[in-house]
């Protein structure tokens, strides 16, 4: 799977939002998780947010990228003290990214926990996570692709809500700065999320939408990156989909590997039991010319168009600029009919 970030114009319809959130502290029980859901505080204008390297390295023009939105956000940034190792394919050794994870919840100074970007390594850190210390320190963490990961084992183990969104690294256009505020910022009741309108232009086939099954539900959001979500399967950081709204996305992937993966979760998990499900931009999914191949939508349609629940292609998420930012455990609501997904409580408080 590769981890990048894809084009620069992609077209997104309006987003709707309605009355503050009033803030209070009340916590909800989850009962997918063994503990109680924590939610963090919200960031402000000021906030000082770590940046860390969990997975992959990165380049200089990405760390660019993440000080210029640290700067439009209004943030003040705490580079990790490992940000710049380098061990291969990871960014550092396991013990040096785990360090940073670690200090970034532990300083009572951090605001919230940023990753630069994805690419492999996350899981390796899950079995040495001091979760206590997360639990403790409840803090917003935010990321996607490979940070699904960490999402999924933090969520699964502390109950705290993790939010899936761009990277630090990410572009933010102005559509994907609107939902990061939404969703941590300036939190509103019923946030609305909606896929682009059947007369906008797209720039490839992928991000053309579709309906797969109809209908209209509600859950708690969990998911995430597909090639994480069955690499984890089995292990104690995996959530239960049963009545769950589950967003998915990747990017990279012949439509035969898109299959193998929902197989897997099919068969291995509880998938089926979902109350729906949201589906992102697929990117650079398609199949290569002259291989004998499904189409990215016909394999979709294949593998999850029998389960009886609503599910829908091309919601604004994935590797891509163009991204709603998704907080883990909230109670959510899909319309496919209507190709939209509301946020029905905030993350934060």
């Amino acid at each position: 799977m590769q981890r990048r970030h894809f084009f620069k114009h992609a077209a997104l319809a309006g987003l709707a939002a309605g009355v503050s959130l009033p803030f209070n502290k009340m916590a909800a029980t989850d009962p997918a998780i063994k503990t109680r859901t924590l939610k963090p505080n919200r960031l402000r204008e000021g906030a000082t947010v770590a940046l860390i390297a969990p997975a992959g390295p990165f380049t200089e023009d990405k760390l660019v990228n993440a000080r210029r939105n640290f700067e439009t956000l209004g943030f003040k940034v705490r580079e990790g003290k490992n940000l710049y190792a380098r061990h291969g394919y990871f960014a550092g050794t396991d013990e040096q990214r785990l360090s940073d994870l670690h200090q970034a919840f532990s300083d009572p100074a951090v605001d919230a926990v940023w990753c630069i970007r994805g690419g492999y390594g996350c899981t390796r850190l899950l079995p040495m996570i001091d979760f206590d210390l997360i639990k403790k320190n409840p803090k917003p963490f935010i990321g996607y692709s490979d940070v699904t990961a960490l999402h999924l084992a933090i969520r699964q183990k502390t109950g705290l809500v993790t939010f899936h969104g761009p990277v630090a690294a990410s572009d933010f256009p102005e559509n994907t700065l609107q939902h990061f505020r939404a969703a941590l910022l300036d939190p509103v009741l019923n946030y609305e999320i909606r896929i682009p309108g059947e007369k906008e232009e797209f720039p490839g086939e992928e991000f053309r939408p579709f309906a797969i099954t109809p209908g209209e539900v509600r859950g708690k959001l969990t998911g995430g990156n597909l090639s994480l979500l069955a690499a984890m399967t089995g292990t104690p950081y995996f959530p239960s989909f049963k009545k769950k709204l589950v967003f998915i996305e990747d990017v990279g992937e012949q439509p035969y590997r898109i299959d193998r993966m929902l197989t897997q979760l099919l068969q291995a998990t509880d998938l089926r039991e979902a109350a729906g499900i949201a589906l992102g931009v697929f990117f650079d999914c398609q199949p290569k010319p002259g291989t004998p191949s499904l189409a990215l939508a016909e394999t979709l349609r294949d593998r999850l168009g029998g389960l009886g629940i609503p599910v829908i292609y091309g919601m604004p998420f994935g590797h891509v600029p163009h991204q709603a930012t998704f907080p883990y455990g909230i109670e959510a609501a899909l319309n496919v009919e209507k190709g939209t997904l509301t946020l029905l409580e905030s993350g934060v408080i």
